[in-house]
């Protein structure tokens, strides 16, 4: 069996983790033939339908933004549609292997995520005062910072810790959730 998670179409079902074992577990999961679609950075392989933009299933939006972030080349491109399973990338023989354990667990988590940017010619990460409740929030805000501001080299989204939440005095997640990112607080002009 082999470890996975489930990311529905609809944004506000959660992240669920599953176990596959045979092609038609996969198949199931994704209504029809698969297709894969590897983020060798993360060691992930993302499946959805093969024939899903033919059947016009409805857009993905977690499974398309965590494919865009990581594998830059396809933003603009491509996009993936109907319900994704993740998985680690196959082994040597092409045999699906457990999701790594760290992907799994910044998937699932609940908490508060940040965006951190680098600047050309700084090799030091900036936070930025914004906080998101939604992993796939922050990667959004993520992409948009690296493909808006032109001062901006990289993005990466981290967890923002405990001891920085307990000391602020944080606007009710919904006002957190419509903020958009700032350059800001500790951001470099």
């Amino acid at each position: 069996m082999v470890r996975a998670l489930r990311i529905p179409v609809d944004a506000d079902e959660p992240i669920r983790e599953v176990q596959v074992d045979k092609l038609e577990d996969y198949q199931a999961i994704v209504g029809g033939w698969v297709e894969a679609v590897d983020i060798h950075s993360l060691g992930i392989t993302i499946y959805v339908a093969e024939e899903g933009l033919i059947m016009q299933l409805p857009f993905n939006s977690r499974a398309s933004f965590l494919w865009w972030y990581f594998v830059p080349e396809a933003r603009q491109k491509a996009m993936l549609v109907g319900p994704a399973l993740i998985t680690g990338l196959p082994d040597r023989v092409g045999q699906g292997t457990d999701i790594p354990s760290q992907v799994a667990d910044q998937l699932l988590s609940k908490g508060e995520w940040r965006v951190e940017v680098k600047v050309h010619g700084d090799p030091k990460w900036y936070k930025n005062s914004a906080t998101y409740d939604d992993y796939f929030e922050a990667l959004v805000w993520a992409m948009v910072t690296l493909e808006r501001w032109t001062l901006a080299e990289d993005t990466r989204v981290v967890p923002v810790p405990p001891d920085e939440l307990a000391g602020e005095e944080a606007p009710p997640p919904a006002a957190r959730r419509h903020q958009a990112p700032t350059h800001g607080g500790d951001c470099p002009d």
